[in-house]
């Protein structure tokens, strides 16, 4: 969570699982911190925060051993397809229904992943270390 003071600025939700059925076998191999949520309240919109978050997210992901931070968005999203592009996220593939690895029960995914690197965020971070991840 990011806060301004005593309001809530954003939100980024991390975790090692990847959702079933959009990454394939030999990616899901190398070590990856996946953005399951990114938030920024409406009131911070235009200020790169949410861009802060996703550094953070390398950060966190580089100290845990991570490869690379990976994170899917609806096929329809564009505009957010192109805020990740932006934010320096490779488009990997686009998963669409029916296509959906080992019978994975999600419908569609745009798929994009940025390697992890040490950054220089400005998020004072109060969470514990970051687990080291194993492949």
């Amino acid at each position: 969570m990011l806060r301004d003071g005593e309001k809530t600025a954003g939100t980024i939700t991390l975790t090692p699982e990847a959702e079933e059925g959009l990454w394939t076998e030999e990616e899901l191999a190398e070590p990856s911190l996946f953005v399951n949520k990114l938030t920024v309240s409406r009131d911070y919109a235009g200020q790169n925060w949410g861009g802060q978050l996703l550094d953070w997210a390398g950060d966190r992901g580089y100290r845990a051993g991570a490869k690379w931070v990976r994170l899917d968005a609806w096929t329809t999203n564009e505009p957010l397809q192109r805020y990740y592009l932006g934010q320096g996220f490779e488009h990997v593939r686009t998963v669409l229904h029916g296509d959906a690895i080992n019978g994975g029960p999600r419908v569609s995914g745009w798929l994009a992943q940025r390697r992890t690197q040490e950054a220089a965020h400005g998020i004072t971070d109060r969470t514990a270390s970051p687990r080291p991840l194993s492949a």
